[in-house]
């Protein structure tokens, strides 16, 4: 009867506990990461009678909690990538409407300037097309510098974001770290402590999201915990505290390392995954692109309308100046530099420039240029004299006072901040130098047929530019310049003199002048504005093969490309990760029916194995009552 008691008890303990657990699947149904949870139950030892042997009941084994490690290790993973390609498409969809949307792109107003500069051209006296012009210069100026301060709002926000993001991730080690230090502990007593690996799990693929991880099993229940770098965040019940600082060379631009006893380790941008790696490109694919070309479509037209209306004389008969503000590279010291040595840079040629930021270097005898976005050798030319400067892709460089030392290196960013410097210099629209400042006049009495181009202006620095000169043909097939000479003329050969020229073509008679003075004050040509008006469509960039316009569509279709590629893969992503929940639900996920039916199959087991107890009750009472008789 003792067996029969002992029998009947164990199936009922055992049938209790399964009800029990089945009671904590259904409590946990919709808790986050809860792992459903199964009794194992294994019959117990039998007991030999000599005529064989006699079974003893039921005992419960452990309570497994149904994962699938493999099939964690994928959501793991697919957290990283969402949280990645969430931070990319999130942010670059903002930048591209930005940059597209009438009310703040650039293309509107620069096609508003190029309308108001062939207004003028038009009509080259009228008060009213001058300022409009002015007036659409600084509407344009104004449109590139808020472009300018949103991109670095934007970087400002990157960057809060990452120092959020950090001081979670911190969060997540330490309660990743005492989950390991409380698992140790109890599995020592031989069984796994169910509910606080659930938490562990969803604590790693939390921080997967943000970094992206990888997990070793360390053997004694702990998980250490690496990023996709491979450095580690958690080891066993220790943590590395990850740190955001500024950058050496771009001190508004955050960089993580790792603290370890040994010093910080520097993490550079492929180190990570996650919502981090997204927030890290975005600042490499969309703001750092787009404030570059922002910049360098800015420079071209402040050096391109500047060194036009340089080329003109004005409405009281001065030399054109600056419509815009000079805008030059920024150029910025390590901070770790050890030497005295000063740089400076300036644009040399708007065909070379591309825009990339320069990291020039000094190794304790030489200079060298790098990429900074790539650490590319980039090609460098000149000695860095001011006589003959350092060129790289359109930057000179020159070499100021001071000496440098060897590991020395400077961050030159020819156009990413030129757009925040874009203004509007020139306040009075008689100063915008519409006309030529020169003009050629045939003498009246002349006799021959020769035909003069219009006159164009070759180098308006030259100190002779307006100085009056007379071209006389003195003879079939020569001429005289003031005098000098003669020269020989062929019929649409071009004259050169004093930083101007023109075509002549025809057979000029022996006599016949032409002379060419300073244009007037308030004269109403237009020769000037027409080469200013023309700008709109020069291929001023890329070698001569890429416009001002082209250039602005160029950035935007660029951003656009990235955030729609952003936004795809995002889509792609989710359903994805979609299936992998389905998968994951399929394996650890509580089916409430299938616990409705365990539980009434536990029960209806308790039930029978209390009927066994109550049967060796009776036997055992039948016992006493007969020992009584």
């Amino acid at each position: 009867m003792s067996d029969l008691l002992s029998t009947g008890a164990s199936a009922l303990l055992s049938f209790q506990r399964a009800m029990t657990t089945t009671s904590h699947n259904v409590a946990n149904a919709n808790t986050p990461g809860y792992s459903r949870q199964r009794v194992e139950l294994n019959s117990r030892g039998a007991n030999y009678a000599g005529y064989g042997f006699i079974g003893a009941g039921v005992e419960v084994t452990t309570i497994r909690r149904m994962v699938n490690g493999f099939l964690t290790g994928r959501l793991d993973q697919s957290a990283a990538e969402m949280g990645r390609l969430t931070a990319l498409s999130g942010l670059s969809s903002r930048v591209n409407r930005m940059m597209t949307e009438a009310s703040t792109s650039i293309s509107g107003p620069l096609s508003g300037y190029f309308d108001s500069v062939q207004g003028v051209s038009a009509d080259p006296t009228s008060s009213a097309s001058r300022e409009g012009m002015l007036q659409s210069a600084r509407s344009l100026a104004a449109r590139f510098q808020t472009q300018q301060r949103q991109l670095n709002e934007l970087e400002t926000e990157t960057n809060q974001q990452i120092s959020a993001e950090v001081g979670e991730i911190n969060q997540l080690t330490t309660q990743i770290a005492r989950l390991n230090d409380e698992i140790v502990r109890l599995q020592a007593s031989g069984q796994p402590p169910n509910d606080l690996m659930d938490q562990r799990d969803q604590a790693i693929q939390a921080l997967s999201a943000k970094i992206g991880v990888t997990t070793t099993d360390q053997g004694d229940g702990a998980l250490n915990v690496f990023t996709t770098g491979g450095l580690n965040l958690v080891l066993g019940k220790n943590t590395q505290t990850l740190t955001a600082s500024s950058d050496a060379l771009r001190p508004e631009r955050l960089q993580l390392s790792l603290t370890s006893p040994a010093g910080p380790i520097s993490l550079g941008e492929s180190a990570v995954s996650g919502t981090l790696a997204g927030l890290f490109a975005v600042r490499r694919e969309v703001i750092d692109p787009a404030a570059i070309q922002l910049g360098r479509t800015a420079i071209g037209i402040v050096e391109s309308y500047n060194a036009q209306n340089r080329e003109g004389v004005d409405l009281y008969g001065n030399l054109g100046g600056d419509i815009f503000a000079n805008i030059d590279p920024a150029v910025r010291a390590n901070s770790a530099n050890t030497g005295t040595s000063t740089l400076s840079a300036s644009i040399n040629d708007l065909g070379s420039l591309t825009g990339r930021d320069i990291l020039m270097s000094f190794d304790g005898a030489n200079w060298s240029a790098r990429s900074a976005a790539t650490g590319d050798a980039m090609s460098l030319t000149g000695t860095g004299t001011p006589a003959d400067p350092f060129i790289v892709e359109g930057v000179a460089i020159e070499l100021g006072g001071g000496a440098a030392a060897a590991g020395d290196n400077f961050l030159i960013r020819p156009t990413a901040d030129a757009a925040r410097q874009m203004s509007v210099v020139m306040t009075d629209p008689n100063r915008i130098a519409a006309a030529l400042p020169v003009r050629i006049e045939a003498d009246l009495g002349n006799t021959g047929n020769g035909t003069l181009g219009p006159i164009q202006v070759s180098n308006a620095a030259d100190p002779n530019l307006q100085a009056t000169v007379t071209i006389e043909f003195t003879a079939v097939g020569q001429y005289t310049v003031n005098g000098g000479g003669p020269f020989a003329y062929t019929s649409g050969q071009t004259i050169a003199v004093n930083g101007w020229q023109f075509t002549l073509s025809g057979d000029p008679a022996i006599g016949d002048e032409f002379v060419i003075s300073a244009m007037p004050a308030n004269a109403s040509d237009n020769g000037n504005a027409r080469e200013l008006a023309a700008l709109d469509g020069a291929n001023v960039f890329s070698s001569g093969t890429q416009s001002l316009m082209g250039s602005v569509s160029q950035m935007t279709s660029s951003i656009g490309s990235t955030a729609r590629q952003a936004s795809m893969a995002l889509d792609a992503q989710s359903a994805l990760d979609e299936q992998l929940q389905l998968e994951r639900e399929s394996v650890s996920g509580v089916n409430l029916d299938e616990e409705a039916a365990n539980l009434l199959k536990f029960q209806q087991a308790y039930q029978a194995a209390a009927q066994i107890i109550a049967i060796a009750s009776e036997n055992f009472q039948a016992l006493l009552a007969a020992a009584r008789s």
